[in-house]
């Protein structure tokens, strides 16, 4: 196995983390950003005013793309076990 195809291994490894935590990073992102602009014009500076809708929201963001993030790891998966086998 050469080096270029090690570094791409890597680079395909970072794409498939980014592309699966996504969905839950830019939920949890939007939902925190629209509350805290809610406290801000409400004057109400309550931490777990944010924090539990936050919560709810990561957790159906994860049941909405649980399919899809599974079926990524298992394509990527896949691909580095059919890599190995060509070794």
């Amino acid at each position: 196995m050469t080096e270029v195809e090690i570094i791409s291994i890597i680079r395909e490894s970072l794409f498939v983390t980014l592309k699966i935590a996504s969905p839950i990073l830019i939920t949890a992102l939007v939902v925190g950003l629209v509350i805290g602009i809610l406290q801000t014009t409400t004057s109400i500076q309550e931490p777990t005013i944010a924090f539990v809708p936050r919560l709810v929201a990561i957790f159906v963001a994860i049941v909405v793309f649980a399919s899809w993030m599974l079926k990524t790891m298992t394509d990527y998966t896949r691909n580095i076990f059919f890599m190995i086998e060509k070794i």
